[in-house]
């Protein structure tokens, strides 16, 4: 199910735009990163940045920038990655843990809230700008 919602997600991409998966561990957003961009063709190893904080993957004509802020400590931390730098106008900017992030961050279009028990997972989508508004409607519709 995730995959599939992946799948639609990606035929609605439209950059530049700003992702935040929020959840708990285990809960599925670096499940659902990897099936997106799987979903838009690319076909490499698509790695977890838990470790290096960021990956950048090119499909098509997009540039993907995956980050997992989970070992983030202070904001300030983020300025070493330069995204201002990174993010153009191609780019959707996929960002694990946002809230560790604080203000180093742009503001979300789209928010992807994922939470698991032991019994069941859900994805709650929350649009924050218009570009996300429109996003949903596409990948809803």
């Amino acid at each position: 199910m995730l995959e599939s919602f992946a799948a639609r997600f990606a035929g609605h991409l439209r950059p530049p735009l700003v992702v935040y998966l929020e959840g708990p561990l285990g809960a599925g957003k670096t499940t659902f990163v990897r099936a997106l961009i799987r979903a838009l063709g690319y076909s490499g190893r698509v790695k977890s940045p838990t470790y290096g904080l960021l990956e950048r993957h090119e499909c098509n004509d997009l540039s993907l920038l995956h980050l997992d802020l989970y070992r983030v400590e202070d904001e300030a931390e983020l300025e070493y990655l330069a995204l201002r730098d990174l993010f153009a106008e191609n780019t959707v900017l996929l960002i694990e843990w946002p809230g560790r992030g604080g203000r180093a961050l742009p503001p979300a279009d789209v928010e992807l809230r994922f939470s698991a028990d032991v019994i069941d997972r859900t994805l709650t989508v929350t649009a924050c700008s218009p570009a996300g508004e429109s996003l949903i409607s596409g990948v809803s519709g």
